[in-house]
């Protein structure tokens, strides 16, 4: 409902499941297009990308997802959760999510926030050379925990890059967890989602969004200025890191799937889904362009996804590295789904 939480089931269409393993979660809230993806239901498909929406899909099914700059893809009505939400492209390969995005990425005079049109195919200059690119990887911003099979199968995919020909570094970019920055955003937007709502038809609203939408209620104005100005200061953080670097690398998420039908993966250790996803909604608040491609497996098969960020406005670099990773690292699909023993 809302696309509101980082996996996909909802009281009125049930549990969407992952097809690499039925007992565990596909992501979400872009859950069922990432899904299609995976098992060739259409080459195309839609995500929007609120706080990972596209990438943590992405990265759990092991497709590729692209989240656009934030105005790059015109989107009316505006998203109930502001300038967050993002709308892009999960496909099963890189080009034919930079032929979606060109088309995608078409003026609408109807959105207020959309970027100048550039008439830009991204298909162009996509096989462009590495050589001489400097990327940084960081393996948790300085303030995540990430599961070591996924930390060690994003350093051999930052390897990769060093083998493509860019000059790769470990560096953090140097900001905090911004994790209540985004909370601030993301419940005063469900607050906003669920205003018109009657009192007999909020009954039949997911609880965990009622419960947000609450929360973000009761968020005092200032406290939610606060928190728009420490954004303004994330995305300056960000402008002065790409400065240096052309990309940053992380990892898609700390965690592999988990059991489908919940929120969380372990309640005694998150309440809410942003907890478990650190690396994706930073780069909502900063609303740069940010992609998840696979790069592994767990030793109990399930996808790994690696994060490529790139600087505002930068689409075609990310889609460049990433589609350099893809050709000497082809995705690999799901023959169908795989019930556990």
């Amino acid at each position: 409902e809302f696309g509101w939480k980082g996996v996909t089931d909802s009281p009125l269409t049930g549990i969407t499941r992952n097809p690499w393993n039925l007992a565990t979660t596909p992501g979400g809230s872009s859950g069922g297009a990432a899904v299609a993806a995976a098992l060739g239901m259409g080459a195309l498909h839609i995500g929007t990308d609120g706080g990972g929406s596209i990438r943590i899909p992405a990265g759990f099914t092991g497709i590729f997802g692209h989240k656009p700059s934030f105005g790059r893809v015109p989107a009316y009505p505006l998203s109930p959760f502001g300038t967050v939400a993002h709308v892009g492209p999960m496909t099963r390969s890189v080009t034919d999510a930079a032929l979606m995005l060109t088309v995608l990425a078409r003026p609408d005079a109807r959105d207020w926030h959309a970027l100048p049109f550039e008439n830009k195919d991204y298909r162009i200059g996509l096989e462009q050379s590495l050589q001489g690119w400097r990327i940084a990887f960081s393996l948790d911003l300085g303030y995540a925990e990430v599961d070591a099979e996924i930390a060690e199968k994003v350093a051999e995919a930052a390897q990769i890059f060093a083998d493509l020909g860019a000059v790769v570094e470990r560096a953090d970019p140097g900001f905090s967890n911004p994790l209540d920055t985004f909370n601030k955003h993301w419940y005063t937007g469900a607050a906003n989602a669920l205003s018109g709502v009657s009192s007999d038809r909020l009954a039949l609203i997911e609880p965990g969004l009622r419960e947000i939408a609450s929360a973000g209620a009761a968020i005092p104005h200032m406290d939610y200025i606060a928190a728009t100005n420490a954004r303004g200061r994330l995305g300056q953080t960000m402008t002065q890191f790409h400065k240096k670097y052309d990309l940053l690398l992380t990892p898609t998420l700390p965690i592999p799937a988990f059991a489908a039908g919940q929120e969380v993966p372990d309640p005694a250790k998150y309440s809410r889904w942003p907890e478990w996803t650190p690396f994706s909604h930073p780069f909502n608040l900063t609303q740069q362009p940010a992609a998840s491609i696979p790069c592994g497996f767990t030793q109990a098969g399930l996808p790994i996804g690696l994060q490529i960020v790139g600087p505002m406005h930068r689409d075609d670099r990310v889609l460049q590295a990433a589609r350099a990773y893809e050709s000497v690292q082809p995705l690999v699909f799901p023959k169908g789904p795989r019930h556990t023993a």
